[in-house]
């Protein structure tokens, strides 16, 4: 007997693929400015604990502290969309996971609001030239144990057999679930991509007008080798997520040419970093060019990676009687127009805010009274 409903008393109110688009092109933007916090912050705490002699890395990590707050704001408000497309298309699943390590979930609203306060003292300090590594450091064990309970809970989603045993031991949500293979391989690749991710980020920030020129090869140079290191890395755990799948899944990724087109994508996509991160290295180049041919290549392979999770996840639950394509939808034409309209409107507007934030100065001390 399924644990779930088969059929949702409220029809779907735009078509699955409409839900699935924006659940994809948000969820790939989340996955970038994600892994670029949490890999920036890491870097951010190592330059501070290791740049007390060295003006480069005490450069580089005051350069990094001090985009922290902005670029988690980032993380947060990309995160939300794709997370109510998930609720919207999988509510039954994501609810009851959700419910089930309840005491986690409620907690992470604590453990942001945690690291807010942290990244301003971090930055802050960091400005003004103190010794608060420990700040940034506590902030990135938070920031980890988020990315735990949010893994746990995608992976504890399409576990709907454990789901009994669980609410029988612990009706309050105090407790993780029993183990599952696919959970270690899939919470490291993320946290490896992080990284050469991050790398990437010190490439974009090199090639910024207001970098100088010294601090900018140190960030480009420094940037290029970590990516290439960590992409090798993920590759092989890349291996590692697929190889840990049931059989059923691995068949359905192999039977979908729109899957193993996504998987053929995030191969080429991890060549191209790797070559460009080489390229970084060795040239240690400065540049706008450099700066977008990096978020690009990140934006592409991150996007082939979403795709393929997605399929995992509706091959998993397909399995297990649940086939997200055959859910009932009522479609109200009108109120999808008006959505996309706001939806192109809100981008541009946040494109606009985007290219002014990158082309401000900062203002000199004592210039305002």
């Amino acid at each position: 007997m399924n644990p779930f409903p088969f059929v949702d008393p409220i029809p779907l109110p735009a078509p699955v693929w409409l839900f699935k688009a924006l659940h994809l092109l948000t969820l790939s933007l989340h996955f970038v400015a994600m892994q670029t916090f949490l890999g920036g912050l890491f870097l951010a705490v190592l330059f501070h604990v290791t740049g007390a002699s060295n003006v480069l890395r005490k450069g580089a990590g005051a350069a990094l502290a001090r985009r922290l707050p902005i670029l988690i704001t980032f993380v947060i408000n990309l995160g939300v969309p794709p997370l109510l497309f998930t609720q919207v298309l999988y509510g039954p699943f994501l609810y009851t996971s959700s419910e089930l390590i309840g005491l986690y979930w409620f907690a992470v609203i604590f453990l942001v609001m945690g690291t807010y306060w942290l990244l301003y003292r971090f930055a802050d300090a960091s400005d003004k030239g103190r010794c608060a590594w420990w700040m940034g450091a506590l902030a990135w064990v938070m920031v980890l144990f988020i990315s735990k309970i949010y893994s746990t809970n995608m992976t504890l989603m399409l576990r709907p057999e454990v789901w009994p045993a669980m609410y029988a031991a612990s009706p309050g949500g105090a407790h993780f679930p029993p183990h599952d293979p696919t959970f270690l391989p899939r919470w490291a690749f993320m946290l490896t991509g992080a990284f050469w991710v991050a790398g990437f980020w010190l490439i974009w920030i090199a090639g910024r007008k207001t970098t100088e020129l010294s601090l900018g090869r140190y960030l480009a140079g420094f940037g290029g080798r970590l990516a290439a290191v960590m992409i090798v890395a993920q590759v092989g755990l890349f291996y590692a997520v697929l190889s840990a799948q049931p059989a059923v899944v691995r068949d359905g990724i192999a039977a979908s040419l729109w899957l193993k087109g996504a998987a053929v994508a995030w191969c080429a996509g991890a060549v191209l970093v790797f070559v460009f991160s080489a390229w970084a290295a060795a040239t240690k180049t400065c540049s706008y060019a450099a700066g977008y041919i990096a978020l690009l290549l990140a934006v592409v392979t991150l996007a082939a990676w979403a795709i393929l999770r997605d399929g995992i996840r509706d091959l998993t639950l397909a399995s297990k009687g649940f086939d997200v394509w055959q859910q009932t939808v009522v479609t109200n034409w009108n109120v999808v127009g008006w959505f996309v309209l706001t939806l192109v409107l809100g981008l541009v507007a946040l494109g606009w805010l985007l290219y002014v934030m990158m082309r401000a100065k900062p203002v000199a001390e004592g210039g305002m009274s």
